[in-house]
């Protein structure tokens, strides 16, 4: 019975862990896709602003 309540217990830190990392990767995807949304719609809105410059 110790051995199958040990067995337990290490399934259940190995989920845990399996769960972070998966969290982990979904927060580093979701990091990727804002930095290049940021970068895209600053390079936009620069070039907007300068578009409006030269015409004042």
């Amino acid at each position: 019975m110790d051995l199958i309540t040990k067995l337990a217990v290490k399934l259940g830190e190995y989920r845990r862990a399996q769960t972070m990392t998966e969290y982990a990767l979904i927060l580093s995807a979701v990091a990727v896709v804002v930095f290049v949304g940021y970068q895209t719609m600053g390079t936009t809105i620069g070039t907007l602003l300068g578009t409006v410059d030269t015409k004042l």
